[in-house]
């Protein structure tokens, strides 16, 4: 192995090894995987050189969204005054069989439009996944539209239309249901005991996952190993060899605004939907598939989103709007309520997770052995691909492990639905990983960050475990870009690594905790963007992309990168997106994928419409188009000086006497790369050894997401990002009894921090180059949900010397540690 600061081209070949996973020759291909990689030279620009990106472009509905003006689903309810509320009616029960509907008392009452069942025409009787992800889905057709078997109490049953929401919520209040109830299971352990109620049957399920064993709930099994991880550990001394595990639970969105539908049928009998999605295209394909309508006929429409967090990555109410539009023959309007959010969405999934590392006797890491036992709920929409996560995402962290294995099973049980949700697995595979790491170092008697920096990755390693469960090692990476170590750096000097002071009480003690991060740019091989941009007359763009802005100001971005091409201000590139009838196809926002993919495809459409300004310019200036280039408004040229302005070739190309053109850009992105932002969060904690109760005091958090195209949005993202991993780390979680009936139904259960309860943040950018981004840009969004659970534990561990290894970590855990040391 080359030592840490001589990474050359044969460390990616040298780390790998014979197992059942990529590569399983050893013999990697590194012209697959070249370190040079083939860069636009307007991708690479100076800071002198930038114009409209990595500058603080106001957000373009930030005051919208303040003064109360921006539109949401439910407030285009105006548009339809036949318009309809629905309601849905769900099991209350965790387990059984539907036996009778009766919706005759529902039916009778005056502004009652329809009531719908399993077995009404309208609805679908045919499997699907709800999963808003490319086709074919990677997750198991497992759902119906209304359920006859009953998996968790939740599940949609019967749903009514009325005149309004009263209306549909006294109709829904009458229909008697009646139970064939059965035994359920609610912890993923015993449910794949042979003797465990069974949820499903082998009929009951399509698309089938990878290692499914429906008689034992087993969703999928999965594993993948590179080296001889066995053989490692047995090489290393037995004091060296360090096993822990590790539990989180169920994290709610908590979205501000809860997942509404509006659906109608237009003046051309086309079925038209505004929703509040994160992947309309899919949701296109889905209901075509799912109801037998040409996807010609749908159009899905996507307004201003009050967040999704990946909840809205999942067709979750949609089906129901559409069978009850059906129905009533009146456009129809969906919306969840908070409670419902809270007990029958869609949730991060619960995990164990058991960690084993060998290190040999000189302090090198020699093995790495992940096992995750997940609990999908009761169904398993993204059961897998998150699973898959829990390791995929830590392990590049330490590409130069030879020896690595990554194993799991994704188990159902009668409790809610895990799903997509913001870091997709990363947190509760971070959680586990690095809080190993940290107890390893501490146990060999190593300072944990040095520990870290000594064998995290760097610029030119090759990560083959990103792949580990791959077949080859095609979407094996190389890092082209890594500033962990300026990360670290930065971060440790910020937080006061180096000068902790103790308080003055004895019985209190402060700590400070280190996890590293990573995460992704979209799912390499599985993405495409799409967008075009048209010239006005004035000089102004119309830009039309399908990528999805959730909140987290993309189209913004968009306008940004698109002006730095074109040479003209942001504010004149009027940005239309996510119309499925209007805009360009794009997978939609999910797995960090929008700038890095969908900002790929609108520089693309940005260059090629600006190569027509050239030339235009050039007929214009009688220059050759070598000569020229945009910026400020204006062609000109770099020899003589000589301008035209945009608006002037706008009314050229439109009204010309000699020649016209509608001046157009189109560009098309989707790639096998998929760079990995890397992070540094540090949390400084003072603990009461007498109680466990501790005082979170500073956040810390240095990102390297490759050029930041709008800074102010990339902080923006870490600190909502850092918010919702400190919920993870230190509240939430869902509570039910012993029959499965939630006990968390609203904000106040669920205990999320608020203002008062949050420490002091401080956001460091660190700036790498990725060349395969645009303009050098990563992803940023999922990266920081990652890393206050195991810093957190770390210094509570550097506090008081106890590890708390399971979210969220209380003070009753603390002290019972405290109480019970040969319980760590």
């Amino acid at each position: 192995m080359s030592k840490p600061d001589e990474i050359t081209e044969s460390d990616g070949a040298e780390s790998g090894g014979n197992g059942d996973g990529p590569g399983a020759d050893g013999v990697v291909d590194l012209q697959d995987h070249p370190m040079t990689w083939d860069e636009p030279d307007n991708n690479r620009k100076t800071l002198e050189e930038r114009d409209s990106i990595n500058t603080e472009a106001e957000k373009n509905d930030a005051r919208k969204i303040v003064t109360g003006d921006a539109r949401y689903t439910a407030d285009y309810h105006r548009r339809f005054p036949e318009l309809a509320e629905g309601k849905v009616v769900r099991s209350d029960i965790a387990h059984g069989y539907v036996t009778d509907i009766d919706t005759e008392a529902a039916e009778a009452m005056d502004g009652v439009y329809a009531v719908i069942t399993p077995w009404s025409e309208e609805v679908p009787d045919k499997l699907y996944s709800s999963s808003g992800q490319s086709y074919p889905e990677p997750s198991p057709w497992d759902l119906t539209v209304l359920r006859e078997h009953v998996r968790y109490v939740g599940d949609p049953i019967a749903a009514v239309a009325a005149v309004d929401s009263e209306t549909a919520d006294r109709a829904a209040r009458k229909i008697d249901v009646e139970y064939e109830g059965l035994d359920g299971v609610f912890d993923p352990s015993e449910a794949m005991d042979p003797d465990a109620p069974q949820l499903f049957e082998v009929d009951d399920v399509e698309n089938k996952q990878s290692g499914a064993d429906y008689e034992r709930n087993l969703e999928s099994h999965f594993e993948g190993e590179i080296g001889d991880v066995e053989s490692a550990v047995e090489a290393a001394p037995d004091e060296h060899v360090i096993e822990t595990e590790w539990e989180t639970p169920y994290q709610s969105h908590c979205v501000p605004e809860p997942h509404a539908t509006i659906v109608h049928t237009d003046e051309d009998d086309r079925y038209s939907f505004i929703t509040a999605t994160q992947v309309p295209f899919h949701t296109r394909r889905q209901l075509a598939h799912l109801f037998d309508v040409p996807i010609r006929d749908i159009r899905v429409k996507k307004p201003r989103i009050g967040a999704g967090f990946g909840s809205k990555q999942e067709m979750a109410i949609e089906p129901i709007a559409f069978a009850l539009h059906l129905a009533a023959g009146v456009p129809v309007k969906l919306e969840m309520t908070r409670q419902e959010e809270f007990f029958a969405l869609r949730f991060r999934h619960p995990m164990q997770m058991r960690v084993r590392t060998a290190v040999s006797g000189d302090g090198e890491l020699t093995a790495m052995d992940l096992y995750t036992l997940s609990n999908s709920g009761a169904y398993g929409t993204h059961g897998m691909t998150v699973a898959n996560n829990v390791g995929t995402k830590p392990f590049p962290l330490y590409p130069r492990v030879p020896n690595v294995r990554f194993e799991g099973d994704v188990v159902h049980t009668n409790l809610p639905m895990g799903a997509a949700m913001r870091g997709y697995g990363a947190p509760q595979g971070h959680f586990a990983v690095e809080s190993h790491m940290d107890e390893v170092a501490r146990q060999l008697g190593h300072d944990p960050i040095e520990f870290r920096r000594k064998h995290a990755v760097r610029e030119g390693d090759l990560d083959r475990a990103v792949a580990i469960l791959k077949h080859d090692d095609r979407f094996a990476r190389r890092i082209r870009s890594c500033g962990i170590r300026e990360c670290i750096d930065r971060g440790k000097d910020a937080i006061g690594y180096d000068d902790i002071e103790q308080p003055d009480e004895d019985h209190l003690h402060r700590g400070v905790g280190m996890a590293l991060i990573a995460q992704g740019s979209g799912v390499a091989g599985k993405e495409l963007g799409a967008a075009q941009i048209r010239m006005n007359e004035d000089g102004s763009f119309h830009l039309q992309v399908g990528g999805v802005d959730t909140g987290t100001g993309t189209d913004t971005t968009f306008s940004q990168i698109s002006a730095e091409v074109l040479g003209c201000d942001p504010e004149d590139v009027i940005i239309k997106s996510s119309d499925t009838d209007l805009t360009p196809f794009d997978y939609g926002a999910y797995a960090s994928s929008t700038t890095y993919i969908s900002g790929a495809a609108v520089k693309k459409a940005a260059e090629d419409a600006k190569e027509r300004l050239l030339e235009w310019g050039s007929r214009m200036l009688d220059e050759p188009v070598e000569n020229l280039e945009t910026g400020d408004g204006t062609v000109y040229s770099e020899a003589t000086g000589d301008a035209v302005t945009l608006e002037e070739i706008g009314y050229e190309t439109t009204y010309g006497d000699d020649e016209r053109e509608q001046i157009l850009g189109k560009g098309n992105h989707s790639t096998d790369e998929s760079p990995p932002p890397f992070g540094a969060q540090f949390v400084s904690v003072t603990v009461d050894e007498r109680t466990g109760e501790y005082e979170l005091e500073k956040l810390v958090f240095a990102a390297d997401c490759g050029v930041a195209l709008n800074p102010a949005q990339v902080e923006g993202q870490i600190e909502g990002g850092e918010h919702m991993s400190l919920e993870y780390a230190t509240s939430g979680g869902l509570e039910f009894d012993d029959d499965g009936q939630p006990q968390t139904l609203g904000f106040r259960q669920y205990g999320m921090p608020r203002t008062t309860d949050h420490p002091s943040m401080e956001t460091i950018l660190v700036e790498t180059h990725e060349p395969t981004g645009p303009f050098g840009a990563k992803s940023i969004a999922e990266l920081p949900t990652n890393g206050v659970p195991p810093a957190l534990s770390n210094a509570i561990r550097d506090a008081v010397g106890v590890r708390v290894n399971s979210l969220p970590i209380t003070a009753e855990d603390i002290a019972a540690k405290l109480a019970d040391p040969d319980e760590q």
